[in-house]
């Protein structure tokens, strides 16, 4: 397998100079956050209902917001990125909010070799499978972690929506639907930052709803749940609407914006 040592130091300093930028955002709502402890949408907290003493793994889980969510809600929770910026930023969230959790920074495909034991949930959302080359140590990963009869819940941005170069204007169709090799970007600014005064250099890959679906069977689990969503928490794609239902929607309507797959480790 192609060594991509490069393309993770690549993103993980990416990400490192994100941090702060991310922690003083609009986006991230750092004010609201430490009032509500809750940056959880509706579609994981439906999924997953009372996580109430369950052993949950946050999987990249970047400062925290959502890792300290759950503890919030009595999980018991582990953290892990690759960021060691963003988690020393998590573990300090963490003494601020009086939230016990456990932050551990690696690459997420290497999990098994820094966090020990099994968990009854493996949490992964929006914006994460993007990050990986390959993902069949990833869902070989999430089967090794979960404990029989485990649970691990995907809500991520549909892969159609990565098709698009959205540094033109308007954004074009340029990307194959699942691909082998890296697609790199370098622009200024941020998802949550855009007007940040900071280069973001990053390599991502384009994995097809197949690929997700087929390597999590094919590492021993068991789909119970496949969505394709139209209706996003987050204003991240050009010319979305903001309806009643608190949700932002693609004007044209032409494909989803979200992907949500639950899966059952057996017993």
């Amino acid at each position: 397998m192609k060594d991509h040592t490069n393309e993770f130091e690549t993103n993980r300093q990416t990400w490192n100079q994100r941090v702060q930028l991310h922690m003083e955002s609009e986006f991230y709502d750092m004010s609201r956050f430490r009032e509500s402890v809750n940056s959880l949408n509706a579609y994981e907290l439906q999924a997953l209902g009372d996580v109430q003493d369950l052993r949950l793994l946050h999987l990249q889980c970047h400062f925290g917001q959502d890792s300290l969510s759950w503890a919030k809600r009595g999980a018991r929770v582990t953290g892990v990125d690759i960021s060691d910026a963003a988690i020393a930023a998590a573990q300090q969230l963490s003494e601020e909010l009086q939230l016990p959790a456990d932050f551990v920074c690696c690459n997420v495909l290497d999990t098994r070799n820094h966090v020990q034991g099994k968990f009854d949930v493996v949490f992964s959302s929006y914006g994460t499978i993007g990050w990986l080359p390959d993902l069949k140590p990833w869902a070989q990963m999430v089967s090794e972690m979960l404990a029989p009869a485990g649970r691990f819940y995907l809500i991520e941005f549909h892969p159609v929506a990565w098709m698009f170069d959205y540094q033109q204007s308007p954004p074009a169709l340029v990307y194959p639907y699942d691909m082998e090799g890296a697609i790199y970007e370098e622009y200024t600014g941020s998802y949550a930052a855009p007007d940040a005064a900071v280069t973001s250099k990053e390599y991502g890959w384009n994995h097809s709803v197949g690929q997700v679906v087929q390597n999590l069977i094919d590492a021993g689990l068991q789909i119970t749940q496949l969505q394709e969503l139209h209706g996003s928490p987050y204003d991240v794609f050009p010319d979305m609407e903001l309806r009643d239902d608190g949700l932002y929607y693609l004007k044209s309507g032409l494909y989803p914006t979200l992907l949500e797959v639950m899966a059952k480790k057996p017993v």
